[in-house]
């Protein structure tokens, strides 16, 4: 951790976390932002997961992207750990697999900016059963 030698030291660690803190808690217009969901569940965590919420948090806030980022639990696709869903506003959740540093940038360069599909996405395969 850095040492706190000033004021404005302190100050400027004070920004940093509350813009971290908005990017993970600005669910109350969640629907109209990018949501992300980290699976964070052993294996998640096992493959990396943990680094991949930090490096979507840091990249959005350098991006200037609102953004929800929140941990979710096991998604059911250990094989593809680390996973991610993203849900950008007004479309499917997409489920990403083996989600790196390389590969949270591209998800945010192409996919969150621009809405081009990028490799790594988990088909769906199952239907819901509508009453």
């Amino acid at each position: 951790m850095t040492k706190i030698k000033s004021l404005a030291d302190l100050r400027k660690m004070k920004d940093e976390v509350q813009s971290k803190i908005k990017l993970r808690e600005n669910s109350d217009n969640s629907g109209q932002l990018v949501q992300i969901k980290v699976g964070m569940a052993t294996c998640g965590i096992a493959s990396g997961a943990k680094d991949t919420m930090k490096y979507f948090i840091e990249e959005l806030e350098q991006e200037a992207i609102d953004a929800v980022v929140t941990q979710t639990g096991c998604m059911g696709f250990c094989y593809a750990e680390p996973t991610v869903e993203v849900i950008l506003p007004n479309k499917e959740p997409v489920v990403f697999g083996h989600v790196g540093k390389e590969k949270v940038h591209e998800i945010i360069d192409a996919y969150i900016k621009r809405g081009e599909l990028v490799d790594g996405i988990i088909p769906v395969n199952f239907k819901t059963i509508d009453d």
